[in-house]
């Protein structure tokens, strides 16, 4: 009875390897084909903003965008905000737009730590973390810098301060 079960065990055996190299490697291999890179069209993004309506890139045609997804919890999302705020108010009137993609939090959570540290720049709500899937962010906070044209001038990840944000927009501004 032992020998007649070994064939099938190993042949069991064989099917779980080959499974499990196939998740790997399409992790490794296709779970990055969808994250955009510099140069290329961000992905659409359909998000409710903090003023109650729903905001798309779309809607921004023309101007130049950051795009910072951030979250209460992450202490670097925290740290750079007053920079965010800081650069929105320096270049709103410039034709730059600095939206907050918040990842995956309540509406009261979000809006009370707006208000408690005076953010006025846009604030997107990422419920189901979509945009999250859709550009590939993995650390928090990333940033996407877009340009005028529509493209990904610059992608970075991490706590930005208020120089760094000051360049990359500079860039964006002047190219």
């Amino acid at each position: 009875m032992g020998k007649a079960r070994r064939p099938v065990q190993i042949i069991i055996l064989v099917f779980i390897v080959i499974l499990g190299g196939y998740a790997i490697s399409s992790a490794v291999f296709d779970g990055g084909a969808g994250k955009p890179e510099p140069g290329d069209k961000p992905p659409a993004v359909k998000l409710l903003g903090l003023d109650g309506k729903v905001h798309t890139l779309e809607e921004y045609k023309g101007k130049a965008v950051v795009l910072n997804f951030w979250a209460t919890w992450c202490t670097y999302c925290v740290n750079e905000m007053p920079a965010l705020q800081a650069q929105w108010e320096k270049w709103r009137d410039q034709g730059v737009v600095v939206l907050g993609i918040n990842t995956g939090e309540d509406e009261m959570t979000v809006r009370n730590f707006t208000e408690q540290l005076g953010i006025d720049f846009p604030i997107l709500h990422d419920f189901e973390n979509d945009a999250v899937r859709d550009y590939g962010v993995v650390p928090m906070p990333t940033t996407f810098f877009v340009n005028k044209k529509g493209r990904i001038a610059s992608i970075r990840e991490g706590e930005l301060d208020l120089e760094t944000l000051d360049d990359q927009i500079k860039q964006l501004v002047n190219p």
